[in-house]
């Protein structure tokens, strides 16, 4: 991979044969846990400014309109989250000459308090091919990472690490977009109101570039003196509005609750795993050729280009004197090319086989396809791939593999039909549809469901103490654990429309294996599964806890107590949030300095607030913990009584009937003092 420094710049095409389409991820490191920030991508003409607010795509306009470019999102890291985009280069308009990356932090928030601040961009097979650190953020509110610009019909990446102290608004602005400066009753990124702050921006560093290949790094920047005054933080104009399914379905003109509806997928003959893995293949498949936005979705993170798609299954194909028959395949075409993935899909508990996936990808290689596309219940882990493929090094055409759970196709359907609204009601009842169809307990599509053999024997061993660290068995059930956290993060994501991603507190580098040796170590000494999910807009983390010796399950936030107030006005005002919490629900004083503070359940503090305080008068209180307790259940499969399912429903009723009554995290207004800092 090609390291780069700040103002350097490389050809595309001299690092790779298929930089068609790209993938440019933004990545960094929170060291509380807590951190975040936005992407966004300017497409900019000659004249360094956007044609139209439609060429600039952010949070709330995530595709642009040609295609070109789409935000895929946040992933979760071994350290910290990855924010990836895709563009498809040749689908740019002629018009465009640069495209800019940036991204932006709010609520007075900087990204010197970020860490390993890097971007990356990889080729449309997935291998990367440039990295560039950004060592210098300090205070600045937003940053251009990078940009892709023609020169004479080739791409080329430059990278910039330059600093804004205005923030997205500001950043836009200065690139043309229109701005709506009424932004006194819209909702910031996290849902807090907009603070205010000094619109200025911080001038571009001086760096060394090619005499002759200069597109214009930045315009021309503002003085903080050239406007008087403070100005609200402005919020970009939103894409028209879209079409999303009413959370609250239509009372049914059925005669009875024994009618059902007509399904445009129906379920009830699905008899055999092969029956099944047949038609979710077809339902899938169909959906995605006939609503663009989704099936753009799901092929971006891949490498696809933006184009028009026909999907086929059942197709068969040469491979020796036994033709195979993959279960599906996409085709996109965009400018007279053709990119071609084949598909492998699995049901219920039915495992992917090396054998298969890897004839598969032989022919995708030889038919010079570039992907081969796997689609189980099962959940992909962070450096260990579920099918083990050899590629041969003297091929020059190279074959994508890539993975894809039913969960995270039910977690990208329902947040488009739910959230963020598709083009018209046509394709909105089809997404409905498929989404009643993954639902179905027929369909085989419901994602992780089973923590493995090794669960039972794991729980005993830590019930009678014979469990060794070192033993196979105890790394099994991490790793099961691991992808029951991620497919909680997609389900709950779906729900509530908001970003959920796993909190991994490990050094930004470390090997994803030995973490996780690391973790059924610790199983071995305590019995415990732990895991953390940072949820935007949630004022910390929601922690869970699985005690294997007591059969427990503990799901737990810690809040900050605000500095306003006395203390007994305080916790006057958290049990009032509280009212419609459940009264089994624990709440523990958190005490500067002390182990812990006073304690008790919310049904017996509700009628004296007074005993959350400490005894001690001058003992300063720093927060609250929140915790609910229930029974784990005790088999290693979905059924109502089962591990997977009890976590499930524990993490999902704590947020809906803890998290949610509990005050927004305040913003963090900056000083007026503090002096603005260089990117």
């Amino acid at each position: 991979m090609h390291e780069m420094v700040k103002g350097s710049n490389v050809a595309l095409a001299a690092l790779s044969q298929n930089v068609g389409s790209v993938i440019v991820s933004l990545s960094w490191v929170s060291p509380t846990g807590e951190g975040d920030a936005d992407v966004s991508v300017l497409l900019l003409d000659a004249n360094g400014k956007v044609r139209d607010d439609g060429d600039f795509c952010f949070y709330n306009n995530p595709v642009a309109a040609d295609g070109s470019v789409q935000l895929l999102g946040k992933t979760p890291t071994e350290s910290g989250n990855e924010d990836r985009i895709s563009f498809d280069l040749t689908a740019v308009p002629s018009g465009i000459d640069r495209i800019v990356v940036a991204a932006s932090r709010y609520e007075g928030a900087g990204f010197g308090e970020l860490e390993d601040l890097t971007v990356t961009v990889a080729d449309g097979g997935g291998e990367s091919l440039v990295r560039f650190a950004v060592d210098d953020a300090r205070a600045v509110s937003a940053i251009i990472f990078g940009e892709l610009y023609r020169r004479e019909e080739e791409w080329k990446f430059r990278a910039v690490g330059q600093g804004y102290d205005t923030g997205l608004a500001g950043l836009a602005t200065d690139f043309g977009v229109d701005i709506d400066d009424d932004a006194s009753a819209e909702e910031a990124p996290n849902g807090t109101e907009g603070s205010e702050q000094v619109d200025a921006v911080v001038p571009a560093p001086a760096v060394e570039q090619e005499p002759q290949d200069v597109p214009g790094l930045v315009p021309t920047p503002r003085r903080p003196g050239d406007e008087v005054g403070p100005k609200k933080a402005a919020r970009p104009r939103t894409a028209k509005k879209k079409v999303t399914v009413p959370r609250v379905a239509r009372k049914s003109l059925a005669d009875n609750e024994s009618w059902k509806q007509a399904r445009l997928f129906p379920v009830s003959v699905l008899k055999s795993d092969r029956d099944r893995e047949m038609r979710a293949t077809s339902v899938l498949l169909s959906v995605m050729a006939q609503v663009p936005e989704f099936g753009r979705r799901l092929t971006a993170a891949f490498g696809a280009p933006a184009g028009r798609m026909e999907t086929f299954t059942e197709v068969s194909l040469p491979h020796g004197d036994n033709p195979r028959r993959p279960d599906g395949v996409i085709r996109v075409e965009r400018a007279g090319k053709l990119w071609t993935a084949l598909v492998e899909t699995k049901t219920n508990g039915n495992d992917l086989k090396a054998e298969q996936v890897q004839a598969y990808v032989d022919i995708a290689a030889r038919r010079g396809y570039e992907a081969v596309i796997t689609l189980s219940n099962d959940v992909a882990l962070e450096g260990s791939p579920l099918v083990d493929v050899k590629i041969d090094g003297r091929r020059k055409h190279k074959v994508a593999l890539w993975h894809l759970s039913w969960a995270e196709v039910t977690h990208q359907a329902q947040m488009l039909i739910r959230h963020e609204g598709v083009g018209d009601r046509a394709h909105a009842w089809l997404l409905q549809e498929l989404l009643y169809y993954l639902r179905h307990e027929n369909s085989g599509c419901h994602g992780f469901q089973n923590m493995g053999a090794a669960w039972v024997p794991v729980r005993n061993g830590i019930d009678d103490e014979t469990l060794c660290q070192g033993d196979p068995r105890a790394l099994s059930v991490v790793e099961s654990w691991e992808r029951l956290v991620r497919q909680i993060c997609l389900s709950l994501g779906g729900e509530l429309g908001q970003k959920v991603l796993p909190v991994q507190r490990a050094k930004r580098g470390a090997d994803p294996a030995e973490r996780r040796i690391r973790l059924a170590d610790q199983l071995c000494l305590d019995g415990r599964l732990r895991a953390e999910f940072r949820i935007e807009g949630a004022p910390g983390i929601l922690a869970v806890s699985a005690d294997l010796r007591t059969a427990r399950l503990r799901t737990s936030i810690e809040i900050p107590a605000t500095e306003q107030g006395y203390p007994l006005s305080r916790a006057k005002r958290l049990i009032r949030r509280l009212a419609e919490a459940p009264a089994d629900l624990h709440i523990e004083t958190l005490v500067e300095g002390e182990a812990g503070g006073p304690r008790g359940t919310l049904e017996r503090l509700r009628p004296e607030p007074a005993d959350m305080l400490p005894k001690n008068n001058d003992t300063h209180i720093t927060g609250f913990r929140l915790s609910l307790f229930k029974s784990m259940g005790s088999s290693r499969g979905n059924a109502e009584s089962g591990f997977i399912r009890s976590v499930d429903d524990a993490v999902h009723r704590f947020y809906t009937t803890v998290v949610v009554h509990l005050d927004r995290p305040t913003p963090r207004q900056a000083s007026a003092k503090e002096p603005a800092g260089t990117g």
